[in-house]
């Protein structure tokens, strides 16, 4: 309860002014803190900025790296008319208004216009591409920011024509001077309420806050407000950690990709730890369930395959659990799948198997089906030929006949290559598990990738 009291009147209290990160928005490029490499002295982003000479550029990153900042800065730094725009609420009219005022500066004295698009990876297609002839022939010099990789949520017509920057994380070191130098303001700062920070209090807020300079001045403005509720001089571990915990895990559609990533790779490496991290990190970002169970199937035939064919029905049942139990419950089924995957044996000879066939269909003449094999069973096919000379298996002592039954273009052709690894191993009768080592070397597919 007491808490909760604490919370409502910190909550009230900074309703009482502007937020922290914005008060401390870094009014020189001298001020901006990381980014060392575009905007150090002579660094090309910041000589550009300087010197008045910028082009339509990209600037991507993670939330709180400085790109709205560096928009501003850009505003301050230039002779031409600055136009911010979010996508979030714009749409072509608004471009058109844009583009309209920027003809009439240029027109009437001159002047040229720069536009600043946040989230610019909000715009669709045809927003993007009302932008583009403005963009090209000069009228507008376009400054967007976005959160997501431009790769996939921009048209490859307006990122060629503009400069991506590429912003990275903060480091820890960075966000402890920029916390510092909050606590020491006292005119936009929190240097006025005569707070101090702990050490340690100091350090978790740094390290926690992922390299997110506003998500660290928030947390620090929270948990000032909770320390001074409490009638105590110095903000402690206690109030830091109380201040982070306001945040929700969440992540952009690019770094989706990432994390997809690294869980897909981690069970194929067989790392049970790393596969039940990511497992974790996704589901608590809120992602979609459905896609985690549909990536588990994929993964149960691509890299584990014949080597534990149990794996496939395992993860098609943690499939169907999602649809039958839901969440939360089902996180547990999606662990157990994520747990037997990663420590089954591996193996991708199926895969790398159709993968050839595959190519061989669509390179090579693979021929008519042979006779034998053909339908025999309408009227008139006999005639044909059809059928002749098919032996039926399970007519013979072994249940197995040596017989063609692929076109003789492609008859010496081997797909199936097993690994020897779990249970894939060649069961084809007349062919044996020695034979199979000599039929040529495995493709590159086929080497254990388990670390």
């Amino acid at each position: 309860m007491a808490a909760d009291l604490f919370a409502a009147a910190a909550e009230e209290r900074l309703k009482s002014r502007a937020p922290l990160a914005a008060r401390l928005r870094p009014q020189t490029l001298d001020e901006v803190v990381g980014q060392r490499d575009l905007l150090a002295p002579g660094r090309p982003l910041r000589a550009l900025i300087e010197g008045d000479r910028l082009s339509s550029v990209i600037l991507w990153g993670p939330p709180g790296t400085g790109k709205t900042t560096i928009a501003r800065l850009i505003a301050g730094a230039t002779d031409k008319a600055f136009e911010p725009m979010s996508a979030v609420n714009a749409g072509v009219k608004d471009v058109r208004e844009v583009v309209e005022r920027a003809k009439n500066r240029l027109g009437e004295r001159g002047q040229g216009t720069i536009l600043f698009l946040d989230e610019v990876h909000r715009f669709n297609k045809t927003q993007q591409d009302a932008l583009l002839p403005h963009v090209e022939d000069g009228l507008l010099v376009l400054v967007g920011a976005t959160t997501e990789n431009p790769y996939f949520s921009l048209t490859s017509a307006l990122l060629s024509r503009s400069t991506l920057f590429r912003l990275e994380p903060l480091e820890p070191a960075d966000l402890r001077a920029l916390l510092l130098r909050a606590l020491a303001d006292k005119t936009r700062g929190l240097g006025a309420d005569g707070l101090s920070i702990d050490d340690d209090a100091l350090e978790h807020i740094a390290d926690r806050s992922e390299g997110d300079a506003r998500h660290a001045l928030t947390s620090l403005e929270v948990a000032g407000a909770l320390t001074a509720e409490a009638g105590v001089p110095a903000i402690t571990l206690e109030y830091a950690e109380a201040a982070l915990a306001m945040r929700a895990l969440r992540y952009g559609d690019d770094e989706h990709y990432d994390v997809v990533s690294a869980f897909i790779k981690s069970i194929r490496g067989s790392d049970a730890d790393a596969g039940l991290y990511w497992l974790a990190r996704m589901l608590e970002a809120g992602e979609d369930a459905r896609f985690i169970a549909r990536r588990l199937v994929i993964l149960a035939s691509e890299d584990v395959g014949m080597a534990d064919p149990l794996a496939l029905p395992l993860a098609t049942a943690a499939a169907h659990a999602v649809e039958y139990v839901g969440l939360p419950e089902v996180q547990l089924n999606l662990a157990h799948v994520v747990v037997y995957l990663a420590t089954a044996p591996k193996s991708n000879s199926s895969t790398v198997a159709f993968g050839a066939a595959m190519a061989d269909v669509r390179e090579l003449h693979t021929g008519p089906v042979p006779a034998h094999l053909r339908d025999s069973h309408y009227p008139g096919a006999a005639h044909l030929g059809h059928g002749k000379g098919y032996v039926y298996p399970h007519d013979t002592p072994e249940g197995w006949v040596p017989q063609e039954y692929r076109p003789v273009e492609i008859a010496e052709q081997v797909y199936y290559r097993p690994t020897g690894r779990g249970a894939d191993v060649d069961r084809r009768p007349g062919v044996g598990t020695e034979a199979s080592s000599t039929r040529g070397p495995q493709s590159r597919g086929d080497v254990d990738e388990r670390g």
